[in-house]
């Protein structure tokens, strides 16, 4: 009998452990921030913001959020062309000097299913905040099998916004460029602290 309450108690002390909150780092060297955009109605350029950080404390086996962030430099946009991305860190859009970054801070997440869920936050771009939902997808959650050897979770995130909303409206009305932007993310993040 005591056998068995030592079993139980030892099985709740393990299962409290795991299910303890932690802070994971996303790492710089596998992020990556993708765009979409209609240009004319002809195609979807993609884009790529270069540079962006953030970190999120989570509790995988609750599958529950406290708290998250992710930063992206304006001034890092990257379509393959210069004189367009020179354009995009204008005024008519992102206003990179004067708005450097472009900031998503998480309220809320919503466990759908084994592997995924839904992320709601504010994002902040050209100094105003509008609310966001993102799909959240985790692809792998284990202990990465070489260089950091650091726990690891691979994510992959996607949401639409309409830039009007943040009052970038250049070429709306005229249908040169599309007000739906499709935002991807793709990362690796690392458990603090192991």
């Amino acid at each position: 009998m005591i056998r068995i309450l030592l079993l139980a108690l030892a099985a709740m002390i393990s299962s409290a452990v795991q299910a303890a909150p932690a802070t994971y780092r996303i790492d710089p060297e596998h992020f990556s921030i993708a765009f979409l955009i209609e240009h004319v109605g002809y195609e979807k350029v993609i884009g790529q913001f270069l540079k962006g950080e953030g970190e999120f404390v989570y509790d995988e086996a609750a599958k529950t959020l406290q708290s998250g962030h992710v930063a992206v430099r304006a001034d890092s946009v990257f379509s393959n062309h210069d004189k367009r991305d020179a354009h995009v860190r204008s005024g008519d859009f992102l206003d990179a000097k004067a708005h450097p970054l472009v900031n998503f801070v998480a309220k809320s997440y919503r466990a759908e299913g084994e592997s995924g869920g839904v992320l709601s936050g504010d994002l902040t771009m050209l100094g105003q905040t509008h609310p966001v939902e993102l799909k959240i997808k985790l692809n792998k959650a284990a202990t990465y099998p070489f260089g950091h050897r650091q726990y690891t979770l691979g994510v992959s995130a996607r949401a639409t916004i309409q830039r009007s909303l943040w009052g970038m409206s250049y070429g709306v009305k005229n249908g040169l460029v599309g007000d739906d932007v499709e935002l991807l993310f793709e990362f690796e993040a690392l458990r603090q602290g192991s």
